[in-house]
């Protein structure tokens, strides 16, 4: 098993780590800002998925420079990046931190840019991230990070930063879903 490989699979490990650091309430210490309530779990928690969603691009950068693209690589770093948004998503839901609605949508998009990539694969078409889609990945995670960590620092100078972000988040995520519709549905159609 390649570098990239094993990077994509610490990320996979990755992911119930920041899930029992989210939703088993670790409160060794914590501080309260203007009514909103961080814990270390939650500040460790964020650390991890930084580091997690980190990852994504440092396993892609290492397979690309050093030619160690793989089939198992292709199909284990899009299920990786899935598994950790989706499982913080879901976390973030339960602490009541976002609303449902947010993570169906996100959610639903990721699996429906899934099976999009799936049938242009069976039809020998490479769908490659797009601008709005890596766009759409860096305010995710900061947004989550926002969420995960309360909006800390923010909620000091009662900026509702954390919100802006859910929704630039959602506008960049449905976006982004119909800019890969739109621009790959035609090429599988016309190789079909």
């Amino acid at each position: 098993m390649n570098l990239a490989n094993r990077i994509t699979i610490a990320r996979i490990f990755f992911v119930p780590v920041v899930v029992v650091l989210l939703l088993v309430n670790y409160d060794f210490w914590s501080f309260t800002i203007n009514n909103e309530t961080t814990t270390g779990s939650e500040i460790i928690a964020a650390l991890v998925f930084i580091i997690a969603a980190s990852t994504d691009g440092l396993d892609g950068y290492i397979a690309r420079k050093r030619k160690l693209i793989t089939n198992f690589g292709k199909f284990l770093d899009p299920l990786a990046d899935k598994l950790l948004i989706s499982a913080v998503l879901i976390s973030l839901v339960e602490m009541q931190r976002l609303s449902a609605w947010v993570a169906i949508i996100i959610i639903s998009r990721e699996f429906a840019v899934t099976g999009l990539r799936m049938v242009a694969a069976a039809e020998g078409v490479v769908i490659a991230a797009s601008k709005v889609a890596k766009w759409k990945t860096v305010t995710q995670i900061i947004a989550m990070v926002a969420l995960i960590l309360n909006n800390f620092p923010f909620s000091y100078f009662n900026i509702p930063f954390a919100i802006i972000m859910v929704y630039v988040m959602v506008i960049l995520t449905v976006v982004s879903g119909v800019d890969y519709f739109i621009k790959n549905w035609q090429a599988i159609d016309a190789r079909s």
